[in-house]
């Protein structure tokens, strides 16, 4: 790979940065609250079927 496709890949990716940041916006608090509710579930979620698990390999001594 020569410099100048070296160069020319890093134009273009400078390019594609400069879009997403101009289509991107900062999000409001029910973005962020909706969020946060949501990731909180995921959360929960894994946690207790890791609990459930570990009950069940508990209870079978193994």
């Amino acid at each position: 790979m020569g410099i100048k496709e070296m160069l020319q890949r890093l134009k273009m990716f400078i390019r594609q940065c400069k879009r997403v940041l101009i289509v991107s916006s900062k999000p409001d608090r029910d973005e962020i609250k909706l969020s946060s509710k949501i990731t909180s579930i995921g959360i929960a979620i894994i946690g207790l079927i890791g609990f459930i698990i570990f009950m069940i390999f508990r209870l079978l001594n193994i």
